[in-house]
């Protein structure tokens, strides 16, 4: 048989390549939430993703044309999207070892372990959509039955299958991810594509696309296996973990899990980590702390802290994910500052919606040891600067890599181009404060002002007084049109990692 004619045959292949569309694209949208839990959702990730999917499509077109010329048979086409549906239906479990394999390599800041599994993934995926590809050009060879309609034909085929992609990107986005997870969601596209290839195969190959929706009934068990683990979750936003180490402490780890988000200890608000850098900076004002913004309050660690340190300040907390901040209610006593306001938002969107002004405002919603892009640019550090009160000042937690400083210093000339001060803290080895004063504070009145403040924090403060220095970058200031920071990040990463480098952990001195 070397067309598929009648009305019949046409609805068999538009349903065919409908579903088609489906699974090629429903398979990319629910891969790129496999592979957030250890690679994150950056630009980088997301263009390793799409060039993928679009090289192993443009093999599957090829494919698909040659083979339908050779061998233009209906059932032929039909165990190609049934091929397909099994390969799809085996990725979220031959994926974990890969993924484990990369977990380690990120551990260890080693290139060719991360390249290499990352890669691998990713090849998971290319066989069932590459399969998919060659579903399009195969069903035009079957349904052109004359000439002079093949332009139709192509047109009403081609129409049905970008019909199905749209389908395949916002269902599992919207609805299947949130609702039943990612494996499952998986396992609900292989049972789609067996479904469609009944239409050429017959009625009774329905039985694999029954056995492929009762896996749906498989436990998914954990993302990420760790000692430890006492909740994940995947929201609309990213893959969430709690994870309690042996001497109570919490952690939060968001998507890739190489940065911790929040720490939580039942017996201190300090943590030794980052959050402890910010409980120093209020003395820098001169006067009483009255009025702060945390963008990207995670589950509120920062937040915990200042309602102990400086309990008469109101605090605006805000998270973009609605999930993360019921994680810090439930883990990380998030509800302990009576004057902190959580808001569910966006952290450029919400500062330019508020009509408050700030004394300081901390800026650590960068999802290590990527920078969102849009809150790196002059015309954010613009919007900063009219939400401060005179005399205030911003706080950026900017990831650096010990001997590299072409982050900070990006993000400290771009700052500096909307404030009159900038300086430079390096409070620990992979994380360098830098502050924006919208006062030209003489560096003896720093001083001076660090003097006061808690007891408690009198080390904090006494480090911060002896490595803050002025920031000094020149270059061109990054803008909303143009801020290449994933560009930069990589590059700091990899010259890292080439000089042998080691992710360890690092305390500032408040730590009990």
């Amino acid at each position: 048989m070397n067309s598929v004619t009648g009305r019949r045959g046409d609805l068999a292949l538009s349903a065919l390549v409908f579903g088609a569309g489906i699974g090629a694209l429903g398979t990319e949208i629910t891969a790129s939430r496999l592979l957030a839990p250890y690679f994150g959702s950056s630009t980088i990730v997301w263009a390793n993703l799409i060039g993928i999917v679009l090289a192993a499509l443009a093999l599957g077109y090829w494919l698909g044309g040659r083979v339908a010329d050779r061998r233009p048979q209906p059932p032929l086409l039909g165990l190609l999207v049934l091929g397909a549906a099994v390969f799809v239906a085996a990725i979220p479990f031959v994926a974990r070892p890969f993924l484990d394999l990369t977990v380690e390599g990120l551990d260890e800041a080693t290139a060719g372990a991360v390249v290499g599994s990352f890669v691998a993934v990713l090849l998971l995926c290319a066989p069932p959509v590459v399969l998919l590809g060659m579903v399009s050009p195969f069903a035009i060879r079957l349904a052109v039955s004359s000439i002079a309609t093949a332009g139709a034909v192509a047109g009403r085929l081609y129409a049905l299958s970008t019909a199905g992609s749209l389908l395949g990107t916002f269902l599992p986005a919207l609805v299947l991810i949130p609702a039943i997870g990612t494996q499952r969601t998986f396992l609900v596209i292989a049972a789609l594509l067996a479904a469609s290839s009944c239409f050429l195969l017959g009625a009774r190959y329905l039985v694999v696309a029954a056995v492929l929706a009762a896996l749906v009934a498989v436990p998914p068990g954990a993302v990420k296996a760790m000692s430890g683990l006492i909740h994940e979750e995947t929201s609309y936003h990213q893959y969430i973990q709690v994870v309690e180490r042996s001497d109570g402490r919490r952690l939060l780890y968001l998507n890739e899990g190489v940065a911790v988000h929040s720490v939580w200890r039942p017996d201190s608000v300090l943590t030794g980590g980052v959050w402890d850098a910010y409980l120093a900076l209020p003395p820098l004002l001169g006067r009483e702390l009255e009025r702060v913004a945390i963008l990207g309050n995670a589950a509120g660690t920062t937040a915990r802290a200042l309602g102990v340190y400086y309990p008469q300040a109101e605090i605006d907390g805000v998270e973009l994910d609605p999930a993360v901040s019921r994680v810090g209610r439930r883990y990380f006593g998030l509800e302990d500052n009576p004057r902190l306001t959580v808001h569910d938002a966006d952290a450029r969107p919400f500062l330019r919606s508020t009509d408050e002004r700030y004394d300081l405002i901390v800026v650590d919603a960068y999802h290590q040891p990527y920078v969102p892009f849009y809150l790196a640019t002059r015309e954010f550090f613009a919007l900063v600067r009219e939400r401060l009160a005179p005399g205030g000042i911003v706080a950026l937690n900017v990831a650096a890599v010990p001997g590299d400083k072409r982050l900070v210093s990006a993000i400290g000339r771009t700052l500096a181009a909307e404030l009159p001060r900038v300086l430079e803290w390096p409070a620990l080895r992979f994380n360098t404060i830098v502050l924006g004063l919208t006062e030209p504070v003489s560096p003896a009145a720093l001083r001076t002002r660090l003097e006061t403040g808690p007891g408690a924090l009198a080390p904090l403060r006494e480090l911060l007084a002896r490595d803050a220095r002025p920031l000094e970058a020149t270059g061109r200031a990054w803008t909303d049109d143009r801020a290449p920071v994933e560009w930069v990040t990589d590059r700091m990463i990899v010259s890292f990692a080439a000089r042998g480098g080691r992710l360890e952990e690092d305390y500032l001195p408040t730590r009990p």
